[in-house]
């Protein structure tokens, strides 16, 4: 798809979202120029109103947005970069230009089970994710069998935060990875926890 920039007297505008947390940083303007240079050098380039030039965003605070996808919406007059900054993107020093906090954990969860599906189709020998895959789906269960067991241990034992955390944590990793092992998605899960809800 050709983005139309005969639309906007050449600029088009550019929302930026965090690739990670699927927050909206911010919204800036391109023109084709912009558009290439953020193409070539994976960090985004907006065209300047202000001042009437290419800025790109960081070039003074070194707070840079890393490209990781480029999409255009239905029309071709607007363009979704999803990104990850490299600090607060907002030139006040806040994570966004709306004032949100640029966090949430939700949108790690889909991040984490794209990554661990990505080890699944693309086996690499130093992943770990991947070794457990090859070990085949026993091994993917009984990881997730001692993760609950060390889970429940740590939860009978008060005062220890940060080891709860952890086995929490390890338990909803090796979870992903069974579904993964099983072809389901965590958005089916959801779909039966939203259905109960009801």
């Amino acid at each position: 798809m050709e983005i139309d920039f005969k639309k906007g007297d050449g600029l088009v505008p550019v929302i930026i979202q965090d690739a990670n947390t699927a927050v909206v940083l911010m919204l800036g303007y391109m023109n084709e120029e912009a558009l290439t240079k953020t193409k070539a050098e994976d960090k985004v380039t907006f065209f300047s109103r202000s001042k009437q030039r290419l800025w790109t965003k960081g070039e003074e605070s070194g707070n840079f947005l890393a490209v990781k996808d480029i999409l255009i919406d239905c029309d071709n007059d607007t363009i979704l970069i999803k990104a990850i900054p490299a600090g607060p993107t907002c030139h006040k020093g806040d994570d966004t230009c709306f004032k949100e906090v640029n966090e949430n954990n939700d949108a790690f969860l889909s991040h984490l089970e794209s990554v661990i599906k990505d080890r699944k189709e693309n086996p690499s020998g130093s992943s770990y994710t991947n070794s457990l895959f090859q070990k085949g789906m026993n091994k993917v269960a009984q990881k997730v069998g001692e993760e609950a067991v060390e889970l429940v241990i740590e939860a009978m034992i008060e005062n220890n935060e940060t080891d709860f955390n952890n086995e929490a944590a390890d338990l909803m990793f090796h979870y992903l990875v069974l579904l993964r092992a099983r072809g389901v998605d965590l958005s089916e899960i959801v779909s039966v926890l939203r259905e109960r809800h009801k």
